[in-house]
């Protein structure tokens, strides 16, 4: 992305963020909150709105059985209802290919993407950095995380990972940076952690496909309770927080379920905006129509 395009886009966000109109943003609506709200993710410097949709529905098979128009159609309803936010990953084997031909020919200022990618023994993720950009069809990732940290000792143990996704921010090829987070004891080593711009947390009421003290996922419910605590001492100190298994990877079947869900997480107060893994436009609509019952609630 050059030099003048990076300004302009950081202008324009910047207004956006103000006005709430410009480069095809969606206003904020004045009777309250709703699901297509811009928020800001912390101190990232990255607004998303508050509720995204996932591609990564058991590591993305769901939303690759749609097929390319079936998946093109959802996304871009979802886009046409305010929904704006859009995350990836690189194991989600082809579909930050089929979101860039979903996305394809709408403003780029007018959503957000996040992708992920394995660390590994990667020191220098530039060339992954670079690929997923090229997958995806964008000049620039909006935010880039590190994808399923489970070591308690993660931020030691990725500090040359971390660095290098610091120089891709300075060039302004992602705009924020963090990690996804699997695991009680790598959560535990969120909080005081400052290179963390954005942390994406499981959460939901009821634990379902949640942290443990194991450090591989476990069928057991995750404890709630850390759980949100810790996400409250992330957020405390900027960092931006995203829930995701919102309705446990689908376990939530019933409307009561997946009310409380929503009310769980919306009411911690810690949780900036929330990704879902949409397999159908219906299911967009009812999860705008439940999020905004609740934010109004």
């Amino acid at each position: 992305m050059g030099g003048a395009t990076r300004r302009d886009f950081l202008k324009a966000g910047l207004a956006a963020g103000i006005l709430g109109g410009t480069g095809g943003l969606l206003a904020e609506p004045a009777a309250g909150k709703s699901a297509s709200d811009w928020v800001a993710l912390g101190k990232s410097g990255v607004k998303v709105t508050r509720l995204g949709m996932g591609t990564g529905t058991y590591n993305g098979r769901a939303q690759r059985e749609l097929g390319q128009e079936g998946f093109t159609r959802v996304v871009r309803h979802a886009y046409e209802r305010g929904v704006r936010f859009f995350d990836t990953a690189e194991t989600y084997s082809g579909m930050p290919q089929m979101l860039a031909k979903a996305l394809k020919g709408l403003p780029r200022d007018s959503y957000r993407l996040m992708s992920k990618f394995e660390v590994g023994d990667k020191e220098n993720p530039k060339p992954t950095i670079d690929r997923l950009r090229q997958e995806l069809d964008a000049e620039y990732l909006d935010i880039m995380l590190m994808h399923c940290m489970r070591s308690p000792s993660w931020p030691e143990e990725l500090k040359g990972v971390q660095d290098a996704l610091s120089e891709a921010k300075a060039r302004q090829s992602v705009l924020a940076h963090g990690a996804s987070i699997h695991g009680l004891l790598p959560l535990r080593a969120c909080p005081g952690n400052q290179w963390l711009d954005v942390a994406l947390l499981r959460m939901n009421h009821r634990g379902a496909s949640m942290d443990t003290l194991k450090a591989w996922d476990s069928a057991e419910p995750g404890n709630v309770e850390e759980v949100a605590a810790q996400s409250k001492k992330i957020h405390a100190q900027g960092t931006g927080v995203v829930g995701m298994k919102l309705i446990g990877e689908g376990r939530f079947k019933t409307p009561e379920e997946r009310d409380a869900a929503m009310k769980f997480v919306l009411g911690l107060g810690s949780v900036d905006a929330v990704i879902i893994g949409f397999q159908s436009t219906a299911e967009v609509d009812e999860a705008i129509e439940r999020m905004n019952r609740t934010l109004k609630a």
